[in-house]
């Protein structure tokens, strides 16, 4: 693993590269996340491949570059990557969660950087009401990881406690999910806190749900081929899934770029455990 430097219009954006390959793809996380959660995909790559892992505009070492965020704002940043990186090649694209919704916005906005893209468990619209109450759901959804980004703890293993205790996680706690953890602490001995920006959670939330629509026409629009490996179990570890299987299918029938994968895991292991990531590496090499 390396730190490498994306350079962007108004800074610069931090990332890991994991392999030393001269192919390359480029992957973007979810909302409160960071580019260590693609440490077990970057373990399982052939030894020709590397994988430039983005810590989004907010989170990781990326946490002090400025707003707007926003899913458009994050494919900019993508396609930065991608022209740094791919130097006149396309390259592979993958994400997960919120990343999965950057990186659809990425691929449509700018197709000739991208020879295919991977969708982990994130990147459809979901079905809202017309009367949707933004700040409502935000706090539902993302209530305790907000919580948790606003909180102090007295060392860096009482933060890795809490990933350790999640109920998605604690069956398969790894070597992996302690490195990602780990990544995500800063501060003070005594008074230890989450890397990541509160407010471009905040943000980012609510573009993902004002946006929903939009997140449609990308798919339609999409012309880079397409897969989406989706969980059957959600961010608590339990049915049902982040994306229904009626909405995978929906969108499976109305995109023509997109084939889907049900892998079994949960929201975070369909990421970060060995039998799903070595499946996302064989769609993101495939070819």
């Amino acid at each position: 693993m390396e730190q490498v430097k994306v350079e962007v219009p108004d800074g610069t954006l931090h990332a890991l590269r994991f392999g030393t390959g001269p192919k390359i793809a480029v992957a973007a996380h979810g909302i409160t996340a960071s580019a260590m959660s693609f440490r077990t995909v970057g373990r399982h790559l052939p030894e020709d491949w590397s994988l430039i892992s983005l810590d989004l505009r907010g989170r990781g070492g990326s946490n002090t570059l400025p707003g707007p965020y926003g899913m458009s704002r994050h494919g900019e940043d993508i396609s930065a990557a991608a022209v740094q990186f791919g130097q006149g090649r396309p390259v592979a694209l993958v994400g997960q969660s919120m990343g999965a919704y950057a990186a659809l916005r990425a691929a449509v906005g700018t197709p000739e950087l991208f020879s295919r893209l991977v969708l982990v468990d994130g990147g459809l619209p979901l079905p809202a009401p017309a009367d949707l109450d933004v700040d409502a759901v935000l706090a539902a959804t993302l209530g305790p990881a907000i919580d948790r980004l606003g909180r102090t703890y007295p060392s860096e293993d009482a933060y890795v406690d809490v990933f350790r205790t999640h109920p998605a996680l604690a069956a398969e706690w790894n070597d992996d999910l302690i490195a990602y953890a780990r990544y995500d602490a800063a501060g003070e001995p005594d008074a230890v806190r989450s890397r990541v920006n509160g407010d471009a959670v905040r943000e980012d939330g609510r573009d993902l749900l004002i946006g929903n629509d939009s997140f449609g026409a990308d798919l339609v629009a999409l012309t880079v081929p397409t897969v989406l490996l989706h969980a059957p179990r959600g961010m608590f570890g339990q049915a049902p899934g982040m994306l229904p299987e009626p909405v995978v299918a929906h969108w499976r029938e109305r995109a023509p770029h997109l084939v889907t994968e049900l892998v079994d895991a949960n929201h975070y292991t369909i990421l970060m455990t060995d039998g799903p990531a070595a499946t996302i590496v064989r769609h993101l090499t495939a070819g």
